[in-house]
């Protein structure tokens, strides 16, 4: 049954793997085959080389851990006699490797929980009823709303899955059947963990801070764009364009927080997070600065959009006159300047203070090129209250873009320690009470109201 199982998920990897290598675009190929043009061919190499080489990763370190746990939990559960094949322990070997140290661990106690629950759900079942379609039906029911209530996660089949292999066996075998899967499981997961923190327990520092550096280029990029576009020539459908493109954005600021929130959760139970230290606390605070500087080159485009609506349409193209958009785009350009020299500071290129020296000097670049926008866009309340409306708005969205990239280089305060494991059960406990309290005082609030 287990090894049907792994034989299934094993086919789905590979049915969604060759899918996924399927919809890449032409674009993305670059890999030819002696001049002869073969797209397919060449998509499944690219797929194949970027799913074997990453960035921060040594190539073949996952499988060979896994394969290495795997001999390891089958040898151990031969020697232990735990059944005559015991396919069971490598398979959770196997199921326990994640990419971290926590995942591994809290992967391995949740199925131990899970194979534990299955196999007493059924030894309590076969003792009173046995196997009938009712009790089956009892039993998956039962187990899976333990799961739930023990919150097992990606797990919860397992209870289950335990439960109806033990019941399979039935009569006197079943306790033993429950014991030998109970231990094979308990070996494997035992495996699992050892293996992960005895060769090389990753630390997924060099991605997180891949992902920063290139979100950083990418909204440097994006200024610089903005900045030539709003030189040559300016409408409705371009601002409307710029401001998709600051939307879109948000994806990869979105990847890059998941990114560096797998590197802080990769030193949790790891002996190696001394290097994290001083790290982790650079890029979180550059990711910060920067999130928040996508949030205000978002309400940049919008103020800009924002301006062509309150002009006659044949009029949207000169909504800004020669110089304006020329003050504007050196403006975005000093911007791009600042943001793509944020780099060196969170990725640690040189000497820190140097770094944020550099950006300091493009800042004061960048308020110089503001204050002489903010001259070209000055107008009279009273006389046109739209227009000075729209221009202070866009000038505080460029104001609050240089405060954004200064908090983006930043030192950091301290160095960065992981959450201890009793954090997430004292905040459970904490709104709990909280729930529970605010609760009493509705009901107090209640009995008062109605005498």
């Amino acid at each position: 049954m287990a090894a049907f199982v792994l034989g299934a998920w094993l086919v789905v990897r590979v049915q969604d793997n060759a899918a996924r290598a399927r919809a890449l675009p032409f674009s993305q190929v670059r890999w030819q085959s002696s001049g002869v043009s073969t797209p397919l061919r060449s998509r499944v190499a690219d797929r194949l080389r970027g799913t074997l080489v990453r960035p921060g990763r040594r190539p073949g370190l996952r499988t060979a851990k896994s394969t290495v746990a795997a001999v390891l939990a089958y040898v151990l559960a031969q020697r232990l006699h735990t059944g005559q094949q015991p396919m069971l322990a490598p398979l959770t070997a196997l199921l326990v490797i994640q990419l971290t140290m926590y995942e591994t661990l809290t992967s391995g106690l949740q199925r131990i929980a899970s194979v534990l629950v299955g196999v007493l759900v059924a030894v309590a079942v076969a003792s009173f009823v046995g196997l009938t379609w009712w009790s089956l039906g009892a039993v998956i029911a039962v187990s899976l709303v333990i799961g739930r209530l023990l919150r097992l996660g990606s797990q919860l089949l397992e209870v289950p899955i335990s439960a109806m292999l033990v019941l399979a066996v039935g009569g006197a075998q079943d306790a033993a059947a429950g014991r030998a899967r109970v231990y094979e499981t308990l070996i494997g997961a035992v495996a699992g963990v050892v293996v992960n923190v005895i060769i090389a327990p990753p630390l997924h520092l060099q991605p997180a801070d891949a992902a920063v550096r290139d979100l950083a280029d990418r909204m440097a990029r994006f200024l610089r764009d903005l900045s030539g576009a709003v030189r040559v020539e300016w409408s409705r459908g371009a601002a409307l364009h710029w401001l998709n493109e600051a939307r879109s954005l948000g994806s990869e600021v979105a990847h890059a927080d998941r990114t560096l929130a797998r590197a802080e959760q990769s030193t949790r139970f790891n002996p190696r997070r001394v290097a994290a230290r001083e790290t982790l606390p650079r890029l979180r605070v550059g990711l910060t600065g920067l999130e928040h500087a996508q949030v205000t080159l978002r309400s940049v485009c919008r103020s800009l959009l924002d301006r062509t609506f309150f002009v006659p349409q044949e009029e949207e193209a000169t909504v800004y006159d020669d110089a304006t958009r020329a003050a504007l785009s050196d403006v975005l350009h000093a911007a791009a300047d600042a943001i793509r020299r944020v780099i060196p500071v969170t990725s640690a290129l040189g000497p820190a203070d140097a770094a944020r020296d550099e950006v300091g000097d493009a800042l004061v670049e960048l308020v110089r090129r503001r204050d002489r926008l903010r001259e070209l866009l000055f107008v009279v309340p009273h006389s046109d209250a739209a227009a000075w409306q729209q221009h202070g708005a866009l000038l505080a969205d460029l104001d609050r873009l240089r405060v954004e990239v200064e908090a983006a280089v930043r030192p950091p305060q301290g160095e960065w320690q992981p959450p201890t494991v009793v954090d997430r059960p004292r905040e459970v406990v904490r709104r709990l009470l909280d729930t529970r309290v605010s609760g009493a005082k509705e009901r107090r609030h209640r009995r008062g109201g109605r005498r």
